[in-house]
């Protein structure tokens, strides 16, 4: 059943990706003149930092953020996941929620894997741990942990980008830290509206 799961999941992850990739870039072929012009300053700018220890600092960022990105498709297949099991009184605003986070978290990891791509690294396709149950609380309780490893993380994530000042990522991931912020309140409200 999991690796069922997974699979489906990828799939819907990768759709879901491409789908948005195709958008975006028609949307950058409008301005592509400007935007090189942005990227090739942006190159020389960073050609003038790059030395071998920022450039393995950078390496380990990336890999961090891959690992990121990993969790977010797994948090995708886990959101779809629990709101197509989940039952009972509550389940309409359970299900509801858990859509949203779905989306959301699709949207973190276009952001990630375009982050990725612009430090000249590869996004991973690999996805990570999915925790399944059919428990509506369990269900939950598993989302909440998800959400604050991600806070964990992405504060950290956030550091490490400044220090090598990499400010645009660290902005992106200070926006996907506020958002996974909300996911826990969001979370917790349901499961207390549960009574677990």
């Amino acid at each position: 059943m999991n690796t069922y799961l997974v699979k489906l999941g990828v799939v819907v992850v990768l759709f879901l990706v491409s789908s948005a990739v195709v958008a975006k870039d028609k949307e950058q072929d409008k301005g592509q003149c400007k935007a090189s012009e942005k990227i090739s300053v942006k190159v020389t700018k960073a050609e003038k930092e790059n030395t071998p220890a920022k450039a393995k600092k950078v390496k380990r960022l990336l890999a961090d953020v891959n690992k990121d990105l990993e969790l977010e498709y797994s948090a995708v297949i886990q959101y779809i996941d629990h709101a197509a099991v989940v039952r009972g009184a509550a389940s309409r605003d359970i299900i509801k929620e858990l859509k949203i986070h779905a989306n959301e978290e699709v949207q973190h990891a276009m952001i990630l894997a375009d982050q990725i791509g612009l430090l000249g690294g590869s996004p991973s396709v690999k996805v990570g741990k999915i925790h399944t149950s059919k428990d509506n609380g369990e269900m939950l309780q598993w989302d909440i942990d998800g959400e604050e490893d991600a806070i964990r993380r992405y504060t950290v994530r956030a550091e490490q980008a400044e220090k090598l000042k990499e400010f645009a990522l660290a902005q992106q991931l200070r926006n996907i830290l506020a958002t996974e912020q909300e996911h826990v309140m969001d979370l917790k409200k349901l499961k207390l509206a549960l009574g677990k």
